[in-house]
């Protein structure tokens, strides 16, 4: 006589499903782990910092005991974990939310068309404003990507296309280099190499362009090396098949099917060169007026107008102060809209890849 299958025995120790919390669960839990946190936290003087910390831990603490209960032993684990790499994802930001808040609520004030329009001659206290140093920055930047672009989109190109065996490696291993070199060192480096020619206690822009030239042709290269990389093969193939010579293969398939992601790059090169203090600090110094002249004189930029406003304030301070802030406010802004270009660039002008 055939007998029928027995059924397997229950999990244990908590492993299967029992319940579900509502979706408010944690809202509530960590509502009440704020209220306990801060009702027992500020009256010893605890800051709002370590008020926030103590609610997560308590929060994440409490929602991990009462899914267990609730949940079972694996919900409670999901749940624990989801609410440690929530915790690490606020922790990572909340320092960037506390920059932009500190700068934007300190630097709104002085935001005003004289800042714009202005430069600091014959300022002693209140007015003034960075136009000089908004110039200067602009002329810096643009000249140091008219240096950086062509040999890094060439190195990049050389080392996709046409690089190999030690060269290759050699170029490589340099990049890589200079891209951790210390931005001081660069600024050093650029004086050195002009107080040659000029003699000691040189200041003049193109010296600063050169020293920021050699911050962002390392990035460049780097960033159109990946870009190039991207490009299929099948396309650089499909044009030899047509016995297109490799020189206008690159001209003409791959560099417009990469166009959209070099231009990215070069934007965000840009974008991490154009708030560097160190090497504009020792190679194009500070002016009050405002000097266009790249090849003579020092010139005023933005980074470093902020500093010298900060650490110089003058009698009272409280006016340069708040045009340090301001300062640091527009290169915000100046950094912000670069990386929106560089979205857009790449949204926009991306080749299309479908039938």
């Amino acid at each position: 006589m055939a007998t029928r299958p027995s059924t397997p025995p229950p999990l244990t120790g908590g492993a299967g499903p029992k319940g579900r919390l509502p979706r408010w669960a944690r809202w509530a839990v960590f509502g009440g782990a704020l209220v306990v946190v801060a009702g027992i936290g500020l009256p010893a003087g605890l800051g709002l910092a370590l008020v926030v910390l103590f609610t997560a831990v308590l929060g994440t603490l409490a929602l991990f005991v009462l899914s267990r209960a609730v949940e079972g032993r694996r919900t409670a684990k999901d749940r624990l974990v989801t609410c440690v790499v929530v915790s690490a994802f606020a922790l990572a930001m909340l320092p960037l939310v506390s920059l932009v808040y500190e700068v934007v609520s300190r630097g709104i004030a002085r935001l005003d068309a004289e800042f714009f329009n202005s430069s600091m001659v014959g300022i002693v206290g209140e007015g003034g404003g960075a136009y000089h140093a908004i110039l200067g920055t602009l002329i810096i930047t643009g000249l140091t990507a008219l240096i950086s672009v062509p040999i890094g989109l060439l190195a990049a190109i050389y080392l996709v296309e046409y690089g190999t065996g030690r060269l290759k490696q050699a170029i490589t291993f340099l990049v890589d280099v200079m891209t951790g070199i210390p931005s001081i060192v660069a600024g050093l480096f650029a004086y050195a190499l002009f107080a040659i020619f000029f003699g000691p206690g040189v200041r003049m822009g193109i010296a600063g362009a050169v020293a920021l030239a050699v911050l962002m042709t390392p990035v460049v290269v780097r960033s159109a090396e990946e870009v190039l990389k991207l490009v299929p093969n099948e396309l650089r193939e499909a044009a030899y098949a047509l016995g297109v010579p490799k020189w206008r293969t690159v001209v003409r398939i791959v560099l417009p099917t990469a166009i959209a992601g070099l231009a990215t790059a070069v934007t965000l090169a840009v974008a991490r060169v154009i708030g560097e203090t160190a090497p504009l600090l020792v190679t194009v110094g500070i002016t009050n007026a405002t000097n266009l002249n790249q090849f003579d004189g020092r010139m005023a930029t933005l980074p470093v107008f902020a500093y010298y406003q900060l650490t110089q304030p003058g009698v009272p301070p409280e006016f340069a102060i708040d045009r340090a802030w301001t300062a640091a406010l527009v290169l915000i802004i100046l950094v912000m809209t670069l990386n929106l270009v560089a979205r857009l660039i790449s949204r926009f002008f991306a080749p299309t890849t479908g039938r």
